[in-house]
């Protein structure tokens, strides 16, 4: 890019600003209408609740904020590199995104879309392509070399079904062909394709590993989501839960995700999870204690009552043959026999927890809603734990900033 269209990215950012969700919607809008195909490959709960919209209206803030020297979106470009090799995203597709949002830019801005404005941001464009196809080439590449590794939409067959709670079921997933898988990283998740009825097509939702490493299979914990506002993402969870059974057969990605735990974790670890946020600090757990971790373990989970409480019992049984581990669990409502037995009521909060050794030179794992999200972050920075031992995962489109 010339340092002059670098200047016109620049002055377009007030505009991205206070505008750039209205252009986002405008350019879905558009590409759907004329790429319905695409349906397929989109999370459409997503594009109801606005929340694409809004996270690809911050990730091109982002660029224009920083077109003088992108490379500080590095961290941004390989966690969206993953969710884009999980969803089997390949270079043809940046070519159609490109023409509809250059396309829509125009039709958004009208007169005050003049050539030159177009030229900067179609240069911009697709210098960032260029910089997200290569990332995730690299990716793919990854994923080949891994052993049993493989890329693109692979069959499974669901080989048992089991009820981790009142709301939360695994899916026992192993190779369609028989074949192995590669051991995935704690805390990765992979893609599941399938047909959703309701909206007739195809719809892929990333769901987080629960299973500890193998070869063998991938587990994956699911929500039914209740409620008379189910949105699209509900109705793929809940067909999961009321209409897959042992015997069918899912299409999967392989594994994905940078919310991970590292091998050279050799220092205090911390799981800070809300409601199904459990699901990769399960797989991070087990791993820790398969590893024989040196240091102490710290489990916090926090849910609204003892019947939607996964994993209960194999926690207790892992705190119960571990001394390292502890836990600490809230219920929202709690029956008296829970407060008996140290069940904390409320929300979880760490200030509640008064034996709570918070080390600052500790790891900590967060997963969960949004705004659990915040509050953990906070109150762990609050007390004095060191920003860059935080490490969260948050469901669905990144909105969240907080490192």
């Amino acid at each position: 890019m010339t340092n002059e269209q670098k200047a016109i990215i620049t002055a377009t950012v007030p505009v991205l600003r206070e505008n750039g969700v209205a252009l986002t919607k405008y350019f879905y809008n558009r590409m759907f209408t004329h790429h319905p195909e695409l349906k397929n490959m989109f999370n459409m709960g997503n594009q109801k609740s606005d929340r694409q919209q809004t996270a690809l209206a911050l990730a091109v803030l982002a660029y224009a904020e920083n077109i003088a020297d992108p490379s500080v979106l590095l961290p941004a470009v390989d966690h969206i590199g993953h969710k884009h090799t999980s969803l089997d995203i390949r270079p043809e597709h940046y070519i159609i995104v490109g023409t509809q949002l250059i396309a829509s830019i125009q039709e958004v801005l009208g007169d005050a879309a003049t050539p030159e404005i177009i030229d900067a941001w179609t240069v911009a464009y697709n210098q960032l392509a260029q910089l997200m196809i290569g990332h995730e080439a690299s990716l793919y590449t990854q994923q080949t070399n891994r052993d049993n590794g493989w890329t693109g939409w692979r069959p499974f067959l669901v080989k048992k079904k089991v009820a981790e709670s009142a709301e939360i079921t695994s899916f026992y997933l192993y190779p369609a062909d028989g074949g192995k898988v590669p051991a995935h990283q704690p805390g990765q998740y992979i893609s599941l394709r399938t047909f959703l009825p309701a909206l007739n097509l195809k719809q892929a939702r990333q769901y987080s590993i629960s299973s500890a490493p193998n070869a063998d299979y991938y587990r994956i914990s699911v929500k039914k989501e209740l409620g008379p506002d189910l949105d699209a993402n509900g109705l793929i969870s809940n067909y999961l839960h009321d209409f897959v059974k042992a015997g069918d057969t899912v299409d999967l990605t392989a594994p994905a995700g940078n919310f991970i735990l590292g091998g050279d974790v050799d220092a205090p670890v911390t799981f800070i999870s809300g409601g199904v946020g459990l699901t990769p600090l399960v797989s991070m757990l087990h791993t820790l204690v398969d590893r024989k971790h040196a240091h102490p373990i710290t489990w916090l989970h926090g849910c609204r009552n003892e019947s939607v409480h996964a994993f209960k019992e194999q926690i207790a049984a892992i705190a119960e043959q571990n001394q390292q581990l502890t836990q600490h669990v809230f219920y929202n409502q709690p029956s008296e026999a829970n407060k008996a037995a140290g069940i904390l009521e409320g929300h979880l909060d760490i200030k509640e927890v008064s034996d709570l050794a918070l080390n600052p030179e500790g790891h900590y794992f967060i997963c969960g809603p949004s705004v659990f999200i915040q509050k953990q972050y906070h109150d762990l920075v609050a007390a004095g734990v060191k920003k860059d031992r935080i490490y969260f995962e948050e469901f669905g489109p990144s909105v969240l900033s907080l490192n």
